[in-house]
């Protein structure tokens, strides 16, 4: 337990927040820092083949110890920590044996962490929980992961009569902000399959996830003076409204759960002459997600037709699709995971994720990648906390995996 929170602690404190502006590859310096870090460290153990490629990714080898055939295991975790909220100084804090209390967190701001707000909390009474000191996110996602997944391989490496097969790990850059897959090598990863750990509660195990697509909208106004506008006037505000409430105002976020998907408008500015919208399109059947597309589309041929051709632009691409069509012909990994939660003593929670992954995409590029518990609750900002005792069992799964895939 003490390897797994050193290495959490020491990873959380290093600044790698990822800029969805930039337009490099990794979009932040800092992460190439940081990989460098961790290559370092995963030689110390002992991990052969260690690379950090020019990307940024971060790959390794454990070399199988046991002469029977075994397939070939990936684990992958994400260096970046979002951009939605201060990941530079984070000041980790420790509360021991936590006791259903409200934890001040930043006495200044006002800023706690209360069962009140947050009841899960009160799952974690009598262990150890990790906070944040109020003033940035803690980095749990997903730098729980990285210090669970390092730690599993020097478990493994310290006890070699742990029959295993040959295990990779990767560690990659940009997954917060859309871009964790793109320069993945899947042929040079060489795993038969992998999982992400990057889930959050404790026995959470997801192989299903929205598809998903994004959507820019611009229209265009004439902007006339309002003295004599009358039939001369389009308003582009006024035209974005209508294609906002034409959407079906049920299938907004804020109106969904489980497997309902949704129209998320997420950035909205404007002004007479032009108005500009982005949305994003999820749904995790793919009948229902081309659906909602062919609704978008629609919609804006629609106000062309009534303020003529070219008063709305669409651009719509497919961002990401849903792991489980390709999860689900080699549904054995999932079973595997769900095998060795419950054999450390771990009640697994299989359920959809409302999003995405980067195992979403390695699935569609030939890697089939299930996720994991990372351990974490309330990622992207400073109510972000994690349970050592969550990230413990997670090391513990990892283990128990590669135990079971070495005697397939």
């Amino acid at each position: 337990m003490e390897q797994v929170l050193d290495r959490f602690l020491r990873y959380a404190k290093v600044f790698t927040t990822s800029d969805p502006e930039s337009e490099t590859f990794p979009s932040t310096s800092r992460q190439l820092i940081f990989a460098d870090q961790l290559a370092d460290e995963l030689r110390k153990i002992g991990l052969a083949e260690v690379t950090r490629n020019e990307f940024g990714y971060v790959t390794a080898t454990l070399p199988s110890n046991q002469d029977k055939a075994a397939p070939v295991i990936g684990f992958i975790s994400h260096m970046d920590t979002s951009p939605d909220y201060s990941g530079e100084n984070v000041n980790p804090q420790i509360v021991k044996n936590y006791q259903g209390q409200k934890l001040v967190l930043d006495s200044d701001l006002d800023l706690n962490l209360s069962p009140l707000d947050f009841p899960e909390l009160l799952k974690y009474v009598g262990q150890d929980l990790i906070t944040t000191d109020g003033k940035t996110l803690l980095g749990a996602d997903d730098k729980a992961g990285l210090a669970e997944i390092v730690s599993a391989m020097d478990y493994l490496i310290r006890y070699p009569e742990i029959k295993h097969g040959k295990i990779r790990i990767c560690f990659t850059p940009d997954e917060e902000v859309g871009h964790g897959a793109d320069h993945f090598d899947v042929a040079n990863f060489g795993a038969d399959f992998a999982y992400t750990l990057d889930g959050g509660e404790i026995g959470e195990l997801e192989y299903e996830n929205f598809n998903a697509a994004g959507a820019k909208i611009a229209i265009k106004g004439r902007s006339v003076h309002p003295g004599s506008a009358k039939n001369q006037m389009i308003n582009s505000i006024l035209v974005a409204h209508q294609i906002i409430h034409a959407l079906p105002p049920d299938q907004r976020p804020e109106h969904t759960e489980g497997y309902e998907g949704f129209f998320h408008l997420t950035s909205f500015e404007g002004n007479i002459s032009l108005t500009k919208m982005e949305y994003i399109i999820r749904d995790h059947d793919l009948v229902k997600f081309e659906a909602k597309k062919k609704l978008m589309k629609e919609i804006c041929g629609l106000i062309n037709l009534r303020y003529g051709q070219g008063t709305v632009s669409l651009e719509m691409h497919d961002q990401y699709y849903n792991m489980k069509l390709k999860v689900e012909p080699v549904k054995y990994i999932v079973d595997i995971a769900e095998q060795a939660m419950k054999d450390v003593g771990v009640s697994p929670k299989i359920k959809a994720i409302r999003g995405g992954t980067d195992g979403a995409r390695l699935s569609w590029d030939g890697l089939p990648c299930p996720n994991i518990f990372a351990g974490g609750h309330n990622f992207h900002g400073p109510y972000e906390f994690v349970p050592v005792q969550s990230m413990q069992k997670a090391v513990e799964v990892i283990v128990r995996i590669a135990e079971l895939v070495a005697k397939l």
